[in-house]
């Protein structure tokens, strides 16, 4: 008999949340952020992806074809999800108790959305608890949001009318970075995570740099279009401070004084993030600006030569024109724009009460390399607009327009160096696995990794029998009140499939949702409602290669499998905690 592996109570926290990996648990377990991403890497399924025809010779080409090209195929075939009924709920007495002994529950308060931060002020502002649906329960209810794998997104297609793939904000920022590994050959060296109280996505170091966020990527010219799509993509970072950083190299976490981030990586990396989110004032940058404030805009004209005349035009009759035309007034293209416009829609005569943007124009074409400050004395100078807007403000705005200070994790921490992983594009997955494997007595992200991975033959089945049975809330709500054949009928019913391949598990909430699973993962199901629901104290589990046998009293329950693995679990409930048992 083989020994059963002897956990601490973090110990098993940690490795039993590799599987379920909520939102809350990658916050307090910051590892198993990059775990993930390496458990997609190893996946199969973007593998996959680059035998797809849109892929076809993506070697070969530019850094921002490989970019576009990977983030418009996670466009067309993923959809955002973040509802409460896909992975249930929890509620912050269950969840802080579960966490007190690694992190102080003060702390946590002022980091985390659900429990207390309001750093970003628009969510607050339109009631966060509404804005998520949760203002239907009482205050200690909260989601029990789950970092999908990459199969689990992909499984979304069985659950959802488009047939897409889908996931939450942290499951595309983990999707992002495996995929442009993948697909794209970006090192991982380049590729760094950023997570924010409310929000998750990537920093990819190269060039001026590029955001992804969700299902999109942000570049640089992207972040200053003044647009209502940059403006989500700006909120996070403008208005969160960033909790964590995850990298090939380590982490680093604002609440934790121990960083296993390399420091010159991170140094790197918040050098060029800080050069990303500023920018110099052009016209270009100030039309842009003006997007956000539709508040000034008639505040301002623009004056063109026209039959031999000036002429001038109002700016929000500019911006409208500008909403149906690929031209615009901020580049070359604005003569363009102009031969668009109804003649209708020109003045002969200035307002005096308004700005005429050629001339900050001329400006700043002038003095290109002039600091904001004196850009401001040019205005107060020229222009006393106060019957529109406060200069004062305006230029605060502008300032803020131009340039983030992202309030990142303080260097001030005991920075730990771990073995490297040596993974690299031009590995194969074989060898990418083999080098992941290789390191887990060394780096404790590749063994967590592993874990993520679900290689049940290869790993310890103890944090996978925990998570399946503790944190799995949507197939007991929703098969409250059945009696145990009822639903042994109802598990047989459900497509005989795996999402996962070999010898991976899906946990029971994941084959509940799509409908579909081999029967060692139904019966992870019916043990589920038995301890939880009809609080059977014992009952044992046998999986013997083609078949699963579920036993409590004189009751027996067998499916078929097709995962091909052998183990005995013993699962007791105690008054307050489950006690498990694996041989």
């Amino acid at each position: 008999m083989q020994n059963q592996k002897k956990y601490t109570h973090q110990e098993l926290e940690k490795y039993s949340s590799a599987f379920t990996l909520s939102d809350m648990e990658i916050f307090i377990f910051p590892e198993l952020f990059y775990s993930l991403v390496l458990a997609n890497i190893m996946s199969p399924v973007i593998w996959k992806w680059k035998e797809d025809k849109w892929f076809d010779g993506i070697e070969k080409k530019s850094f921002n074809y490989k970019v576009n090209r990977v983030k418009q195929y996670i466009m067309d075939k993923t959809v955002f999800n973040l509802d409460l009924d896909t992975w249930g709920l929890t509620d912050k007495e269950t969840e802080l108790n579960r966490f007190k002994d690694f992190v102080d529950t003060n702390a946590l308060a002022q980091s985390n959305a659900l429990f207390g931060y309001e750093g970003d002020k628009y969510y607050f502002k339109i009631d966060i608890r509404r804005h998520f649906g949760l203002d239907k329960y009482t205050d200690n209810v909260i989601p029990y949001w789950k970092t999908e794998t990459v199969e689990a997104m992909t499984a979304f297609a069985y659950k959802n009318e488009l047939g897409l793939a889908a996931g939450e904000c942290v499951s595309f920022s983990s999707l992002y970075a495996a995929a442009m590994f993948v697909i794209g050959k970006i090192p991982l060296e380049k590729i760094f995570l950023i997570a924010t109280p409310l929000h998750s996505q990537n920093f990819i170091m190269e060039k001026e740099g590029i955001l992804t966020n969700n299902r999109r990527i942000v570049t640089k010219k992207m972040w200053y279009n003044g647009t209502e799509l940059s403006a989500k993509a700006r909120r996070a970072i403008e208005n969160e401070k960033i909790t964590i950083v995850s990298h090939l190299s380590g982490y680093i976490h604002t609440l934790y004084k121990e960083a296993t981030i390399s420091p010159e990586a991170y140094e790197e990396f918040s050098e060029n993030l800080k050069s990303f989110l500023k920018a110099q004032l052009t016209f270009e940058i100030f039309i842009n600006f003006l997007r956000t404030k539709p508040e000034t805009w008639n505040c301002f004209q623009y004056r063109l030569l026209r039959n031999g005349k000036d002429c001038y035009i109002d700016l929000p009759t500019i911006y409208a024109y500008e909403r149906s035309s690929k031209n615009t007034i901020a580049n070359e293209s604005k003569q363009a724009l102009f031969e668009e416009m109804d003649a209708r829609d020109f003045n002969f005569s200035h307002d005096p009460e308004k700005i005429i943007l050629n001339d900050l124009e001329d400006y700043l074409i002038a003095n290109s390399r002039e600091s904001i400050d004196d850009i401001e004395e040019f205005f107060f100078a020229r222009y006393k607009p106060e019957g529109c807007f406060k200069l004062s403000e305006f230029f605060g705005s502008l300032r803020h327009f131009l340039e983030i200070h992202p309030r990142l994790p303080s260097l001030d921490k005991d920075f730990i160096t771990l073995p490297a992983l040596q993974i690299n594009p031009e590995q194969s997955r074989e060898q990418i696995i083999e080098q992941i494997r290789s390191m887990r007595t060394q780096n404790p992200v590749a063994d967590y990794a592993m874990y993520a991975y679900r290689k049940m033959d290869e790993i310890d089945w103890i944090p996978f029998v925990k998570a399946a049975i503790e944190r799995n809330p949507v197939c007991l709500k929703d098969l409250k009140g059945k009696s145990t054949d009822e639903i042994y009928k109802q598990l047989q019913e459900l497509i005989p499939e795996s999402i996962y391949d070999e010898y991976r598990l899906a946990l029971p909430d994941e084959v509940w949702n799509f409908k579909r699973g081999d029967g060692l993962e139904k019966i992870f199901i019916l043990a589920n409602v038995i301890l939880n629901l009809n609080f059977r104290d014992r009952l044992t589990l046998d999986i013997n290669n083609d078949t699963a046998t579920l036993v409590f009293g004189s009751e027996t329950y067998r499916f078929p499998s097709n995962k091909r693995l052998k183990k005995k679990i013993s699962i007791v409930r105690k008054d307050e905690y489950f006690e498990y048992q694996v041989e």
